[in-house]
């Protein structure tokens, strides 16, 4: 922390007064000539949203992040951050953060006219001038921009005339910062209103008070598609003062979505010395979030959040760290198996269209991972031809007899080594994963052996059932059904 200085030490010091454009610009405009990151976590966007955001903050503009759920808007915003400066001077004990060359509140105005020089100046860190508000219904223009204090007035026994009365609301105290306002169609239209004067003149008016107050502050919007939100929508000239819109998206590719997962999930450093998670693992978590985005069942102008991967990723880490405290063994991988898991993660996070209302959140969560697990299986194997033609042998022939004379039971709670005997108990499954999937790690090549179970009970050659601690496979037709 900066320690207080007076007025004419921070002139003497060299400082300059900076609009909170020029600043984050200047800073900007730093890292890119110095070839460093400018926006670090941000992946899938390098090519995309992170060129836009430069060009919007070299072009001085407030920006609105218009994307579906899930798509890092927040984070953008709180990233800028780091283009401010560390510290920024103010005048001690103003509210609206006032600037000793700029003052624009009456208190900071009366302090400079009677100390000069020796004004008191103390230091806000960059981490305090973020402010952040979610629009909802029952937002109101006193909440945002400020009312008359009828307490102070009387305190102070001022008439409601004198601007010392005002309460500033929260956009003025963000003067000189960044404000985010998420989820801008959720506010009234009246309220939206009270904006206009504050994006084009950078000015506010509070209960008709003729003062003008020059806000210097960078906006940052957030708002889901008008097409999907049916709460509201951005009023057409709130959205004309606003300089950049910026489209968000889900990332593209399977091992961008990976990085996310990563970055975001809550895992600690313990749990993953104890736990290993096989990469098919982590490919096959994210199938699942490409497969919801694409589902029919699935309401695609509501979008499936990269949070749906993220509360994934940390239930199936609970799933292996319950294992270990049950057989109090000392290390585990994480299996298919522990996918059902994950399906109150999905239930969570997926809005249905009728159709999946219709099948169950449940059912559409389990088809969801049955789908990963088949485009998962088919990028490593051939696929499971649908008719068995007599005397011609598929890969998986001898899978499928093995099975005419045995079942296999895999428990939640099996240690690593009962469970891995058990499924290498089936020989000619060992064989079709040393045929195609050879390149593979040992956790991955074991992973293949359940991913192979799973697609041939999709593809209905095996019979899949389960219980509350168990899934037993048996030949198709004969499978005995366990009840919860």
């Amino acid at each position: 922390m900066k320690k207080d200085i007076t007025f004419k030490e921070l002139k003497d010091s060299g400082y300059t007064h900076k609009t909170i454009n020029q600043e984050i610009q200047a800073n900007l405009i730093a890292r890119i000539k110095a070839k460093e990151p400018v926006f670090e976590g941000l992946w899938g966007y390098e090519d995309t949203v992170v060129p836009q955001l430069k060009k919007a903050i070299l072009a001085g503009h407030h920006i609105n992040l218009l994307g579906l759920r899930g798509q890092a808007k927040t984070k953008i915003a709180r990233s800028m951050v780091s283009l401010l400066d560390e510290y920024m001077p103010i005048v001690k004990g103003s509210e609206i953060n006032d600037s000793p060359f700029q003052p624009i509140s009456k208190h900071a105005r009366d302090l400079i006219d009677e100390h000069g020089d020796e004004t008191m100046i103390s230091w806000i860190h960059r981490s305090n001038r973020f402010y952040e508000k979610l629009a909802t219904p029952d937002v109101n223009v006193a909440d945002l921009i400020g009312d008359i204090d009828p307490i102070k007035a009387a305190t102070l026994k001022l008439p409601y005339s004198d601007e010392r009365v005002l309460h500033y609301g929260m956009i003025p105290r963000a003067n000189r910062c960044i404000f985010v306002l998420n989820e801008l169609p959720d506010l009234q239209a009246r309220i939206q209103v009270s904006l206009f004067n504050i994006l084009q003149e950078g000015d506010i008016q509070i209960r008709g008070f003729q003062l003008r107050m020059p806000l210097d502050i960078q906006f940052v919007f957030t708002a889901n598609p008008e097409d999907y939100t049916n709460r509201g929508s951005i009023v057409t000239p709130l959205k004309d003062r606003i300089g950049s819109q910026i489209f968000t998206h889900y990332p593209k590719t399977i091992e961008l979505a990976k990085q996310i997962t990563a970055q975001e999930a809550k895992v600690s450093t313990d749990d993953l010395a104890q736990i290993t998670i096989p990469d098919l693992a982590k490919d096959l978590l994210e199938e699942v979030a490409f497969a919801a985005r694409d589902s029919e069942y699935v309401d695609a102008k509501s979008g499936v959040s990269a949070r749906l991967t993220i509360s994934a990723m940390e239930n199936l880490i609970a799933a292996a760290k319950l294992r270990l405290i049950e057989s109090a063994a000392k290390q585990t991988t994480v299996r298919l198996l522990d996918f059902m898991s994950i399906i109150p993660s999905i239930t969570g996070k997926i809005e249905l269209v009728y159709e999946g209302e219709q099948e169950g959140a449940d059912h559409v969560a389990k088809i969801l991972i049955d789908q990963a697990v088949m485009t998962q299986f088919e990028l490593i194997f051939p696929r499971v031809p649908k008719l068995e033609k007599e005397g011609i042998n598929t890969p998986y022939t001898d899978v499928i007899k093995w099975f005419n004379k045995n079942s296999l039971e895999l428990n939640y709670d099996d240690t690593d080594e009962q469970f891995y005997t058990k499924l290498n108990s089936i020989t000619p499954i060992a064989e079709v994963v040393e045929e195609y999937a050879e390149h593979l790690s040992d956790e991955d090549k074991d992973f293949c052996k359940e991913l192979i179970l799973w697609a041939l009970t999709i593809n209905k050659k095996l019979d899949k059932s389960e219980n509350e601690s168990a899934y037993i496979f048996d030949s198709a037709g004969i499978g005995k059904y366990y009840s919860n």
